[in-house]
């Protein structure tokens, strides 16, 4: 058993499919849960620490910690159920995010995360919201798919550029393995 099969059965949901349905690598499947926990884990206490600038005054840092711990708990509740076992509803909201697609687990990530930072400017606001972001930004990844084999897209690449070649004055010369394009003749 390798490093990575070991590290995905830790992590492995009860009730789980063993073969995944999607073709997205492991590592930045369980990279992107690891970021969402840890970066939830953060932005929980950076939020706090962001929480206590209402000793100096600054009430709109106190609101930026408040949703910045608020988005931490919700993406802890997301990406690791087994940290909030003692929460009835958890496992139930985890599952049913996980049937969503990648991109709406990407845009809601995405959105609670640029609050805190527009609140309050500073290293705890960017540092707490920057994984809760980036964690956003993997699963965004994941919802571009795999790319194309070489040869399928040089086969959409013709077809664009014949598509193309009625609107402009470009001479395409195609191969079977290339395209070149010359210039438009003066």
């Amino acid at each position: 058993m390798s490093f990575m099969e070991k590290v995905g059965t830790i992590w492995k949901r009860p009730g789980e499919d063993v073969v995944p349905k999607d073709e997205v690598p492991l590592w930045l499947k369980y990279g992107a849960r690891a970021l969402g926990t840890c970066g939830g884990g953060i932005a929980i206490f950076l939020g706090l620490w962001n929480c206590f600038s209402i000793l100096f005054g600054g009430v709109d840092c106190l609101l930026s910690g408040m949703w910045q711990m608020i988005a931490g708990f919700v993406v802890i509740v997301i990406e690791a159920p087994c940290c909030c076992f003692f929460i009835d509803f958890v496992h139930t909201f985890s599952d049913w995010a996980d049937k969503r697609p990648f991109w709406h687990r990407a845009v809601f990530y995405l959105l609670i995360g640029f609050p805190p930072i527009i609140l309050c400017i500073g290293l705890g606001s960017f540092f707490g919201s920057g994984f809760i972001i980036g964690c956003g930004v993997l699963y965004g990844i994941m919802a571009l798919g795999k790319k194309a084999p070489l040869e399928e897209m040089r086969v959409q690449a013709a077809q664009q550029q014949l598509g193309n070649s009625n609107k402009s004055n470009l001479n395409l010369v195609e191969n079977a393995t290339s395209i070149s394009i010359s210039p438009p003749p003066v």
